[in-house]
C-alpha cells in the first residue's frame, strides 16, 4: 500500500493571511515529496475560504516548481464546471509544466452551495451525468481529432493542444461511492478515489466490495488502482485525541451547511451549523470520530491502516485540510513519515522477499 496526501489552502477566519496559508501549503508539499509520498492531491472549489482552490492546475504547476518526485493530482475536479476542450488542453499543458507527473482526478462535484452559483438550477446529483460525458471526451481529445455530439456539449472535430507529455496519457481517477459509478469508472479503465467519510470501519469493506464487484464484472479491463481517503491526525500522546476531533466536528458542521444549504456563508466563510441540523449525527459523536477517522498515535494509526491494506486499498490518502491548526498538520505529516510509513515499507520488502524465495 502506497501513501498520498490531500492538502488545500484554507482560511478559517479573516485574520488568516493568504501569504501564510500559501507558504503553509508549500511547506507541506515539500515535506511530502522528501518524505516519500507517492502523490499529492489538491481539490477544486469556488467561493469558499475553507478550500481555496479555484483552479487546481495552477496550484499543481506552482507546487511542481518546488518538488522533484511526487506525483501531482487533481483531487478532484468538478466535472460540471468544465468544457471538455478547455479541460483537455489545460490538463495536458499542466502535465508538460510539471514534467509528466499529472494524475487526473475528477468527480461529479460536492456542494449544492457551489452548484447554485456555478450552474444555477442544477442539482448536485446531476453532476454524475456531466462526468460520464466529460471524461471519455477528454480522453479522445488527448489522443487527437475528435468531434462530439452529446447531451451537455457539442463541438466539431478538434484536438487537445498540447497533447499530454505522458505518452500513455495521465492516469484518470474517478471519485466513487455508489455502485453505478464504481462500475462505470472501472469499465472505462479509470482508477477509483473513494472515502468512507466519517462512517465506521465497516464502510471500508463496503466500498472495497463495490470495487471488487466492478472488477469482477469487467474482466476485459486491467485491474485499476483503488485509493481511499480519510481525515488524518497523528499525535504523540494518546490524551491529545480531543483536539483533532473537535476540529473535525466543527469542519463537518460547515460541510453539512454547504452540502445541504442549511446555513449562511458570509464573505466566503461558511457557518458551522448547529449540531442538531446535521445528518448522521452518530458520525459526529466525539468517540465515534476518534474511532472511525485516522486519528491516533503512530501505533494506533498503524493498526487502523491494516484494515485498509486488508481491504485491498492500493493508496491510502491522508486528508489533512479540515481547519486544524497548521502545527497539527505538520506534526501529523512528520510522525507519519518517521513512524508509520517505515512499518509498511518493511512489510512490503518482506512480502517481496518471501515471494522471491517461493
Amino acid at each position: 500500500m502506497k501513501f498520498a496526501v490531500a492538502i488545500s489552502m484554507e482560511r478559517g477566519s479573516p485574520d488568516a493571511s493568504m501569504h501564510t496559508v500559501k507558504n503553509n501549503m508549500l511547506e507541506m508539499a515539500r515535506m511530502a515529496d522528501e518524505g516519500g509520498f507517492e502523490t499529492l492531491w489538491t481539490s477544486e472549489h469556488h467561493t469558499i475560504e475553507a478550500t481555496i482552490a479555484p483552479n487546481p492546475f495552477q496550484t499543481l504547476v506552482w507546487l511542481g516548481q518546488h518538488t522533484d518526485r511526487i506525483r501531482l493530482g487533481t483531487g478532484t475536479l468538478a466535472a460540471a464546471y468544465w468544457n471538455p476542450i478547455r479541460l483537455a488542453g489545460e490538463s495536458a499543458f499542466c502535465d508538460h509544466l510539471i514534467g509528466g507527473r499529472l494524475e487526473f482526478g475528477i468527480a461529479r462535484g460536492a456542494y449544492q452551495y457551489e452548484f447554485d452559483r456555478m450552474l444555477p438550477g442544477t442539482q448536485q446529483q446531476e453532476g454524475v451525468g456531466y462526468m460520464k460525458e466529460l471524461v471519455p471526451a477528454v480522453k479522445k481529445l488527448w489522443q487527437g481529432d475528435y468531434a462530439h455530439d452529446g447531451h451537455y456539449w457539442t463541438f466539431p472535430k478538434t484536438a487537445a493542444v498540447p497533447k499530454p507529455l505522458q505518452k500513455q496519457l495521465p492516469p484518470i481517477w474517478v471519485a466513487a461511492r455508489d455502485p453505478g459509478t464504481f462500475d462505470w469508472a472501472v469499465s472505462i479503465g479509470a482508477n477509483i478515489l473513494s472515502t468512507p467519510l466519517s462512517s465506521p470501519a465497516a464502510e471500508i469493506y463496503v466500498l472495497a466490495e463495490k470495487f471488487r464487484k466492478a472488477i469482477s464484472d469487467h474482466p476485459e479491463v486491467p485491474r485499476p488502482r483503488f485509493m481511499m481517503q480519510r481525515r488524518t491526525s497523528v499525535y504523540a500522546k494518546p490524551e491529545d485525541w480531543e483536539i483533532p476531533v473537535r476540529y473535525s466536528i466543527d469542519y463537518g458542521r460547515t460541510f453539512e451547511n454547504l452540502m445541504q444549504n442549511i446555513g449562511t456563508v458570509k464573505d466566503g466563510f461558511p457557518e458551522a451549523v448547529p449540531y442538531e441540523l446535521v445528518r448522521n449525527k452518530d458520525n459526529y459523536n466525539p468517540d465515534n470520530i476518534r474511532k472511525n477517522l485516522m486519528f491516533g498515535t503512530p501505533d494506533e494509526v498503524i493498526e487502523k491502516l491494516m484494515d485498509y491494506e486488508a481491504a485491498g486499498v492500493d493508496q491510502y490518502c491522508l486528508g489533512l485540510s479540515f481547519n486544524q491548526p497548521f502545527e497539527l498538520q505538520r506534526q501529523t505529516l512528520r510522525l507519519f513519515i518517521d513512524e508509520v510509513m517505515p512499518v509498511f515499507t518493511a512489510r512490503e520488502k518482506d512480502r517481496k522477499r518471501t515471494a522471491s524465495v517461493g
